[in-house]
């Protein structure tokens, strides 16, 4: 009872922490904003700092030192895929790496807090004691990186699913007589979702200097899809050789459903491979006790007679 209490106390700080962490900063970035609107002359950079909200305040140097801790103790090479990595969620903060980091360090310093309190606190061992430290350790060390390759894997998908819908409305847009500029800025703003946040960065990129075929190899390396990688080429050589952008977008368009649709059957002749398992653990064993179980107890009663 009493390391059930423990583990629940700190796998509670453990989330509380990382979801914190990631909503807090969200929270301030809004705050700070509306208040920027009514004071704008600031006259120190103290004041500045006071705008802040309290928990931001207070956890910033929390935040700061262990994001500090955990760069010293990372392998080579760790941050910089990690940064890849929050790009490829959609968090392309400096800050987030930071509040990724610190959390990655609080679950490593919360393994031995487990192995103290399964081996050490608790009254009574049994079988459960090194399944729960297994499983509590293995929780707080591979989580926060089991959840960002979820946050990725989700990201994409998405991506993947409303690539063909905004291809056909650029199509469509191109088509009427609109710029490409002006077709994105349209769809955009019809359909909601990650591809067209970056689509809409894409462009501020471009409304703000950059070229667009920097601003569309970007978007690819924000992405990592290679459906989005397939767009971005057809329109990079539709820019340098001259080819009509409509027709391009056109044939990606087709090209795209066509994608899905045998992404749709590859995952439906993959169905029944992946229900086997379950029918063999848990299905089967059932089935056998109710068939086979009376007539082995028919064949015990008579033998004990």
């Amino acid at each position: 009872m009493i390391v059930l209490v423990i583990a629940g106390v700190f796998l509670g700080v453990f989330l509380a922490a990382g979801v914190g962490l990631m909503r807090l900063e969200e929270r301030g970035e809004v705050k700070r904003t509306l208040r920027t609107l009514t004071l704008t002359d600031l006259p120190r950079e103290r004041e500045r700092e006071l705008l802040q909200p309290l928990p931001i305040r207070a956890l910033r140097p929390v935040v700061a030192w262990l994001s500090k801790s955990g760069r010293r103790v990372t392998p080579h090479g760790y941050v910089d895929n990690i940064r890849r990595k929050l790009v490829l969620a959609g968090h392309s903060s400096a800050d987030t790496v930071d509040r990724f980091l610190a959390v990655r360090l609080l679950g490593v310093v919360l393994v031995p807090v487990w192995a103290v309190a399964f081996f050490l606190v608790l009254p009574q061992r049994s079988l459960l004691t090194p399944v729960g430290f297994l499983f509590l350790s293995g929780f707080s060390f591979f989580g926060p990186d089991l959840a960002l390759h979820t946050k990725i894997t989700e990201r994409q998908k998405e991506i993947r699913r409303r690539l063909p819908d905004i291809l056909d409305l650029l199509t469509i847009s191109v088509e009427a007589g609109m710029s490409f500029d002006q077709a994105v800025d349209r769809t955009i703003a019809r359909v909601p979702g990650p591809l067209s946040d970056e689509f809409a960065r894409m462009l501020g990129e471009v409304q703000a200097g950059a070229h667009r075929s920097d601003a569309l190899r970007s978007l690819d390396e924000r992405t990592g899809i290679a459906e989005v990688k397939s767009f971005v080429l057809a329109l990079l050589q539709a820019d340098s050789f001259g080819i009509p952008i409509g027709r391009m977008l056109r044939g990606q368009a087709d090209e795209m459903r066509i994608r899905r649709r045998q992404l749709i059957q590859e995952r439906a002749q993959k169905a029944p491979v992946k229900m086997l398992f379950p029918m063999v653990l848990c299905v089967f064993p059932a089935i056998f006790v109710v068939v086979i179980g009376p007539g082995m107890i028919n064949v015990t009663r008579s033998l004990s007679h």
